[in-house]
């Protein structure tokens, strides 16, 4: 599949916004414990990712019924579900000058994917830090997609192929809304 860029300024996937709050001090201070350890930027990458789909269990897997959107609330909390976690890598890759975008399968409902584009590589790769568990197997590379849930054409199952700078309106609606996990799967988009 081949991705394609909602906006043509590849600076628009380093930018701060609402939910993707690099600037804030949690999120320069997790970043620059990653990049402690890192010998590169790809290694940063991998660090990343990693720590977001590790240390910060997906909601739903967690059983915790706090709903997180902003990135900063990601990390303070450690919870958060697919979009949520989204949200905490971008602004993760984006304080360290990675571009990182937006994107999204339609598994049945919405589910929030990464790309991102470390120095060095002509095209996009996609990451999915939602957090393995029995039967998910989510890895970090760059030249073969390891997501969570590969879609499954059969059942109706479709890669959308749009880099989103910002989370997608509807996503963010839904986060925003939810006073609870509950109420958040209850009211989940199933379109974009």
């Amino acid at each position: 599949m081949e991705l394609i860029q909602q906006s043509a300024d590849l600076s628009a996937y380093l930018a701060a916004d609402e939910a993707v709050d690099h600037e804030h001090p949690l999120v320069r201070e997790t970043a620059a414990r990653l990049r402690g350890h890192a010998s590169d930027a790809h290694d940063y990458a991998r660090s990343a990712f990693e720590f977001v789909r590790d240390a910060i269990p997906h909601s739903a897997d967690a059983g915790d019924d706090r709903v997180t959107w902003r990135a900063s609330d990601v990390l303070r909390q450690r919870t958060g579900i697919c979009y949520a976690k989204a949200h905490a890598l971008v602004a993760l890759l984006r304080v360290e000058s990675i571009p990182a975008a937006f994107c999204y399968q339609n598994l049945g409902g919405i589910h929030g994917l990464v790309a991102l584009r470390p120095p060095g590589r002509a095209g996009w790769s996609r990451v999915d830090p939602r957090g393995n568990k029995p039967g998910v197997d989510a890895q970090f590379s760059l030249d073969v997609e390891q997501l969570a849930f590969p879609v499954r054409p059969e059942s109706n199952e479709v890669d959308y192929p749009e880099l989103y700078a910002a989370p997608h309106p509807v996503v963010l609606a839904a986060l925003k809304a939810a006073p609870d996990r509950e109420h958040l799967l209850a009211h989940l988009p199933t379109a974009l």
